[in-house]
C-alpha cells in the first residue's frame, strides 16, 4: 500500500486551482488544436494534487469532499473547459475506485499514486467469465483524457457460457492492453481527447471488477475497507455530480469575459450606442448571471444532501437520489441557457473562433448532451418516480 500524504485543507486545493488558472487560459487554443490536453496541463494539475480531489487516502489521495471538488474542478474550469472536464471525469473515477476490491486500489495506485485513470463507465462492452477472471471485449466511445490514462476503467455486461448477461460492471484495464482509437474530431470540449477504445479477448483479473448494481445498492467491496464517509455516499448521484462542475465554471468565466468586453462597445445599426449602458444589456447580463448562480447553489445543495446521508451511514432515499440526478442535468442546462443569452448579445463578433463566449457555448453544450445529464430524459425519471412509476433507468 502507498505511503499516506499529509493532509490537505479544502482551501489550500482550491487555491492551487486558482493559481493554475492563468497559464491554463494561456493553452486553450492549443488544447482545441491537439484535441487532447496539452501535456503542460497534465503536469501542471498533476503536480498541484488536483487530479486526487475525491482519490483514496489510503492510496495517496486527499479523500476531500463533494464540495471542493465542485470548487477546484469549476475553477479549473475557468481557466481550460477541457482540462476542468477531464479532471471533474478522473475524480469520479477515482472515488469510483474506492469500491474496487482492495488488491485492485493497489494495482492502480501502489506503484505510482499519482495514476490517472480514465473510463467509460457505461456498460458497452462484453466480458467472458473466465478462470481466474474474465476477457474483455468491446468498443467504448467518449474516453476522455484517455491518452494522459495509466488504466481504464471500462463497463461490460458479464455473460455467462450461453450469452446470457448476468451482471454489468466495470473492469480496471492498463492502457497498452487495448487500442486508443483517434477519432475525437468534434465541435464542442474539443480539447478532451475523448478518444474511443477497442479491446479483444483482453484477459482482467478477477480482483478487478466491481459490480455496478452492488455498487448502486452500497454493498461494494470496497466500501467497509475504506475510513471516513466519501465511498458509503449513493453511487449514481456522485457519479453525475461528478461531471457537473465543469459547467460552472465555463459559464463563470465566459460571463465575465463577456462583461468585460462591454466597456465602449457600439452596437451595429443603431444610433451608435453604448451596448453597456442599454437597458436590455442589463437584463441579459442579470438572467445570464443568475441563471449561472442557481446552478452552482443546486449543486453545492445536492453535494451537501448525499453527504449528509452518507456521513451517519443511511442509505439515501429513493427519491431523494433521484432528484439529485434531475437536479445535475438541469443544473448544467442552467448553465447554457446562461452563455445562449450572451452569445446571442455578442453580435456578429461572437462567431469569431477566437471568441471566448462561442467557445463557452460549444463545450456547454457538449456538457449538456453526456447521456446522464440530458435533461428531457432525467425529467422523465423524476417525474415517473414522483408519480409512483418504475422509473426509465436502474442508474438511480
Amino acid at each position: 500500500m502507498s505511503s499516506k500524504i499529509a493532509t490537505t485543507s479544502d482551501a489550500e486545493l482550491v487555491a492551487r486551482a486558482e493559481r493554475l488558472v492563468p497559464e491554463l487560459r494561456e493553452r486553450v487554443a492549443t488544447a482545441e488544436r491537439l484535441r487532447r490536453l496539452p501535456d503542460e496541463n497534465v503536469a501542471a494539475v498533476r503536480s498541484a494534487g488536483l487530479f486526487k480531489v475525491l482519490q483514496p487516502r489510503s492510496f495517496g489521495g486527499h479523500q476531500a469532499s463533494l464540495r471542493t471538488h465542485i470548487d477546484v474542478v469549476a475553477t479549473l474550469a475557468r481557466g481550460c473547459a477541457a482540462t476542468g472536464w477531464c479532471a471533474g471525469v478522473i475524480h469520479a473515477h477515482s472515488w469510483l475506485m474506492g469500491l474496487f476490491p482492495w488488491q485492485a486500489q493497489e494495482d492502480a495506485y501502489g506503484s505510482d499514486p499519482d495514476t490517472i485513470i480514465s473510463a467509460v463507465i457505461s456498460p458497452r462492452g462484453a466480458a467472458k467469465r473466465v478462470e481466474g477472471g474474465y476477457l474483455l471485449s468491446g468498443a467504448w466511445t467518449f474516453c476522455s483524457g484517455c491518452e494522459h490514462a495509466r488504466f481504464l476503467l471500462l463497463g461490460a455486461a458479464v455473460q455467462d457460457d450461453a450469452g446470457a448477461n448476468v451482471d454489468e460492471g466495470d473492469l480496471l484495464v492498463p492502457v497498452g492492453d487495448v487500442t486508443i482509437k483517434d477519432d475525437w474530431n468534434v465541435i464542442g470540449l474539443r480539447g478532451t481527447g475523448s478518444c474511443s477504445i477497442v479491446a479483444e479477448n483482453v484477459f482482467v483479473p478477477g480482483h478487478r471488477y466491481l459490480s455496478l448494481p452492488a455498487a448502486i445498492a452500497g454493498k461494494a467491496p470496497g466500501i467497509e475497507q475504506q475510513q471516513g464517509w466519501l465511498y458509503r455516499a449513493a453511487a449514481v448521484p456522485v457519479l453525475a455530480l461528478a461531471i457537473t462542475p465543469a459547467a460552472l465554471g465555463i459559464a463563470e468565466a465566459a460571463l465575465t469575459t463577456f462583461m468585460q468586453g462591454l466597456r465602449g462597445r457600439k452596437v451595429a445599426y443603431t444610433q451608435h450606442e453604448i451596448q453597456r449602458d442599454m437597458p436590455v444589456t442589463h437584463l441579459q447580463v442579470a438572467d445570464a448571471a443568475t441563471k449561472i448562480a442557481t446552478a452552482r447553489l443546486v449543486l453545492c445543495h445536492c453535494a451537501d444532501e448525499i453527504e449528509a446521508a452518507a456521513r451517519v451511514g443511511d442509505t439515501m432515499a429513493f427519491r431523494k437520489r433521484a432528484r439529485v440526478r434531475m437536479d445535475c442535468a438541469w443544473s448544467v442546462r442552467l448553465c447554457v441557457e446562461g452563455i445562449e443569452i450572451l452569445m446571442l448579445a455578442s453580435g456578429g463578433s461572437g462567431i469569431s473562433e477566437n471568441n471566448a463566449v462561442q467557445r463557452a457555448w460549444r463545450d456547454l453544450h457538449a456538457i449538456n448532451m453526456h447521456g446522464l445529464l440530458n435533461l428531457e430524459t432525467n425529467q422523465e425519471m423524476y417525474g415517473r418516480v414522483l408519480l409512483g412509476l418504475k422509473p426509465n433507468t436502474p442508474l438511480i
